[in-house]
């Protein structure tokens, strides 16, 4: 597998930060916490939408960030990339469930350097 970038200049565009995204979730297990909290915190905005119940906007805060902090933690043991870069973290949770879902993740973690477990 090949490192994550490691840099002291902030990255500068989104096309860069992709790979890196990926290469922080190298782990199977981080990408299917993440899969779960990203379907949950999703749930809870559209039942906020559907009823008009605020109180579902909290519970998608949590029930996003939680999973995947303790997957960073715990599993990955690396620091969430949220923490640096909040709304292309938030962009990337979601497209890495869509490639995950349309069966096209295992080719962009190639491209990452992430290697298969």
């Amino acid at each position: 597998m090949a490192e994550a970038q490691q840099t002291n200049r902030p990255i500068a565009s989104y096309r860069d930060f992709w790979p890196y995204y990926l290469q922080e979730h190298a782990k199977p297990e981080t990408r299917a916490i993440h899969y779960a909290g990203t379907a949950l915190s999703t749930l809870s905005v559209v039942a906020a939408i559907a009823t008009g119940r605020l109180w579902f906007v909290p519970l998608a805060l949590v029930s996003g960030y939680g999973p995947a902090w303790f997957s960073h933690f715990f599993v990955e043991h690396n620091r969430p990339a949220t923490f640096t870069y909040p709304l292309w973290s938030l962009v990337s949770d979601y497209r890495m469930a869509w490639t995950w879902m349309t069966g096209r993740l295992g080719r962009e973690l190639e491209r990452a350097g992430v290697s298969k477990r």
